[in-house]
């Protein structure tokens, strides 16, 4: 599930899409300027979501990775004081 997620949130993904779905709207004859502004904001939004939910991972890890830590010497220090 993981490996799903981390997939979906993978840029070149989207910007893929993006440019596949501006394609396929060129093709029907939409117009260029909505088609090229709509992709650009897809793209730009996809980013910036991955950013933050990218960072969020990164920090959650972090807070872990300190209360595993404190948890170790705290029981380091119970192991010399008994």
């Amino acid at each position: 599930m993981n490996e799903i997620l981390r997939k979906l949130s993978s840029r070149k993904l989207w910007t893929a899409l993006a440019g596949i779905a501006a394609g396929l709207a060129l093709a029907f004859g939409l117009d260029q300027e909505a088609v090229a502004s709509t992709a650009g904001a897809v793209v730009s939004v996809v980013s910036v979501v991955t950013y933050i939910v990218t960072e969020g991972r990164i920090d959650a890890e972090g807070v872990k990775k300190a209360i595993e830590d404190t948890q170790a010497a705290v029981e380091d220090i119970e192991e010399v004081q008994a």
